[in-house]
C-alpha cells in the first residue's frame, strides 16, 4: 500500500466523506455495540484511523466523559474531527508507528481502517504496545470479498476486451489472515468474525462516485498505472448491470471483518 497515496486520498475528501460514508457509518455503529456488550473498562482510549469522527462520536454518546484520543493518518480528516469532536485530543497518527508511549490506553479501537496498512500483524502490534495490559482492541475493517460484484465484473470485461490482467480494484484480507495476524500481534481472547452489509445504488457510475467521495480509491503499490482503458470500464459497467442489478439497482457487497481481543498480563475493570 502507497501510504501517501492514501493519505492524499482521505485528505482531500475529507469534508464530503460523511454524505457518501453510508457503509461506514453502520459498521461505527456495529462496532460501538460490541464494544458496549463488555463494558468500556477505565483509562483512556485511542481511536485508530478517526476519519470524521463518527466512530468517536457514537462511542462518546454510549460512554460519556470517556478520555478520548483521535488519530488520522490523513490531516485533513484529523482536523475535520477534532473540529467535531472539542472535548477529544486530536493528533495525526499512522496505525503502523503510533506516537504513544507504551501501556498508553485500556482501549484502542478503529473502523475501516486496518484494510489499507501494509503490514497488518505488525500494525496489530503497534496497537497492542500502546495498550496496557489486560487492555481490550476492538476494529473493523473490510474483507476479502468486499466490492465482488465490481472485481467480478471488471475481472470479466477485461477477458473479454483483452485487457491488463491486473485489476484496478484494491484487495483486501480474509478472515484467516485476520485472525493469525491478531495471534501474532500477541493478543489472547481473541473473536474474530465477518458480516456483509449490503449498500444499493442507481447504477455502476453512482457506485464508483461514492467510492471516489469517501477517498476509496486504489493504493496500492502495485496498482498498473493510469486510468483502465475506456472499453474496459464500458464493458464492466454493463456486466455488472447484466448479472446484478435488480429492480433497476444494483448491489455492492462489503465484507466487514469484526475482531475483539485483550492484551495480555492484566485484566482492567469493567465499566459502564
Amino acid at each position: 500500500m502507497d501510504i501517501g497515496t492514501v493519505r492524499r486520498h482521505f485528505s482531500s475528501h475529507a469534508r464530503e466523506y460523511d454524505l457518501h460514508a453510508v457503509v461506514q457509518k453502520r459498521v461505527a455503529s456495529r462496532l460501538v455495540e460490541l464494544i458496549g456488550e463488555s463494558g468500556v473498562g477505565p483509562g483512556p482510549a485511542l481511536d485508530v484511523g478517526t476519519g470524521t469522527g463518527d466512530l468517536a462520536r457514537r462511542l462518546l454518546r454510549s460512554c460519556p466523559g470517556l478520555d478520548l484520543v483521535i488519530s488520522d493518518l490523513s490531516h485533513g480528516m484529523t482536523c475535520h474531527a477534532a473540529a467535531a469532536l472539542a472535548g477529544s485530543a486530536a493528533v495525526d497518527a499512522d496505525a503502523q508507528a503510533l506516537p504513544f508511549r507504551t501501556g498508553s490506553f485500556s482501549l484502542l479501537l478503529s473502523a475501516s481502517v486496518y484494510q489499507w496498512v501494509n503490514d497488518l500483524p505488525g500494525a496489530f502490534a503497534e496497537g497492542s504496545r500502546v495498550l496496557a495490559p489486560g487492555g481490550r482492541f476492538a476494529f473493523a475493517l473490510f474483507g476479502d470479498g468486499t466490492l465482488k460484484e465490481l472485481k467480478e465484473a471488471h475481472r470479466l470485461a477485461l477477458a473479454e476486451t483483452g485487457g491488463r490482467r491486473v485489476s484496478h480494484v484494491q484487495e483486501f484480507p480474509g478472515l484467516a489472515e485476520v485472525r493469525r495476524a491478531m495471534g501474532t500481534a500477541g493478543f489472547s481472547s481473541i473473536h474474530a468474525f465477518a458480516e456483509d452489509e449490503v449498500e444499493s445504488h442507481r447504477d455502476v457510475p453512482s457506485l464508483l462516485r461514492c467510492l471516489k467521495g469517501i477517498g476509496a480509491a486504489n493504493a496500492s503499490a502495485h496498482r498498473p498505472p493510469g486510468l483502465a482503458p475506456r472499453r474496459v470500464i464500458s464493458r464492466m459497467m454493463a456486466l455488472y448491470a447484466e448479472r446484478y442489478a435488480r429492480d433497476g439497482r444494483i448491489p455492492a457487497t462489503y465484507r466487514v471483518i469484526y475482531g475483539l481481543a485483550s492484551k495480555p498480563g492484566g485484566a482492567l475493570l469493567r465499566g459502564s
